[in-house]
């Protein structure tokens, strides 16, 4: 039996992740899970997810929060407390991944996609203006703050409240982001995280929706546990979902969100060393930063205007055991959302096609980021 030698090599070559789970070194989630098992509180719902709820919302300066199942969950659960209905105009953002439109679908609304501005990569106001003009009717905007980066929000919360339009913030990348000294995820009625597995803090799995309308967050409640009305026998007046956080998980979240502060200091490190040590090279550009902007950079990007193409650098580093990955596929280029409408230029399309995402690994060390940084360098030479 033979052995192919590049394989066999790339196997013992140590393994770089683009942005993996990263528990406290304290154990901080241990001591939650441990106090969950002892009492036994192992099934959704719980003390965990009770503190969870309130610790999230105090970090972010929020009043009010739902622990869910996921990002997806908490985004299908806006636009249903929002009040969307069948047959509805959404504006969302197109450059993004695909939970942020996915949830329009499962209320048999229509989402119509908004092109990204250069300055921020997120929803340009200006080609808001323009879709709004064209499509009055549209009253709900799922608005993106992508890899940690804020949208321009002052221009965008005016026009949504010139035109009541509710808008939903999906910072499912932008946890610890601040714009102009305020968390994202707080300027619009709700907003939207993820404690995904890459995350920059994860449950494994799970999602949070914040609000300041305490009644809608009650009401995602109850929607989020199967509709149950508070009878001796199970009854249910509305559809009801699966969708709420467990214990275990929840107290998962509760000891990341205690090292939240020095995950978004690593990733703004891992950016700068990127930045310090790539900018020289001919075409390269790093995603924005704009001086009202506290980005959390979930992920370091990157986009190429030279000879060398983004799959040049993703191949380069996939031949020595590193993760990467391109920029998100705009929504109105994939082939299940391209029959809707779409309002814009080309943006989203040329930052997908010019676009890399370095590996952002929070346990990365500086000899890790040097050696990522000499495999693309030596593309040049």
């Amino acid at each position: 039996m033979t052995t192919n030698n590049s394989n066999t090599n790339n196997i013992n070559k140590k393994k770089i992740f683009l942005s993996s789970p990263h528990m406290s070194d304290e154990e901080y989630e241990k001591q939650y899970i441990n106090e969950a098992f002892e009492t036994n509180w192992v099934a959704p719902l719980g003390p965990n997810v009770d503190n969870f709820e309130t610790e999230f919302a105090n970090k972010i300066g929020s009043n009010h929060a739902a622990a869910l199942s996921s990002g997806t969950a908490a985004i299908h659960m806006a636009l249903k407390a929002a009040g969307v209905k069948p047959n509805d105009k959404v504006f969302c953002q197109s450059l993004t991944f695909s939970a942020s439109a996915n949830p329009i679908i499962y209320e048999n609304a229509m989402p119509v996609f908004i092109d990204s501005d250069k300055k921020t990569w997120n929803i340009d106001p200006n080609v808001l203006e323009k879709a709004i003009k064209t499509h009055p009717d549209a009253k709900y905007l799922v608005l993106v703050h992508l890899y940690g980066l804020s949208a321009d929000l002052d221009p965008i919360v005016e026009l949504c409240n010139k035109h009541d339009i509710t808008l939903i913030e999906d910072s499912a990348e932008a946890l610890g982001t601040k714009y102009k000294g305020k968390y994202t995820g707080t300027f619009g009625k709700f907003g939207v995280f993820s404690f995904n597995g890459n995350k920059i803090i994860t449950t494994s799995g799970g999602g949070m929706l914040v609000s300041e309308d305490k009644e809608r967050i009650e009401k995602v409640r109850f929607w989020a546990t199967q509709s149950r009305e508070k009878e001796r026998h199970y009854e249910h007046k509305e559809l009801g979902y699966n969708y709420r956080m467990s214990n275990i998980v929840a107290g998962i979240g509760r000891g990341q969100l205690k090292v939240l502060n020095e995950r978004i200091a690593k990733k703004r490190y891992i950016f700068n060393y990127y930045k310090n040590n790539l900018s020289d090279l001919d075409g390269i550009d790093f995603m924005p930063m704009n001086e009202w902007n506290e980005p959390n950079c979930w992920l370091s990007c990157i986009t190429l205007s030279g000879k060398i193409k983004p799959i040049d650098i993703m191949l380069a580093l996939e031949k020595e055991n590193i993760e990467s990955r391109p920029i998100w596929k705009p929504m109105h280029m994939q082939p299940f959302f391209s029959k809707y409408d779409y309002v814009g230029g080309n943006v989203s399309e040329n930052l997908f096609t010019s676009g890399v995402c370095l590996p952002s690994d929070t346990k990365m060390t500086d000899e890790d980021l040097d050696r990522v940084c000499r495999i693309i360098k030596g593309l040049w030479s």
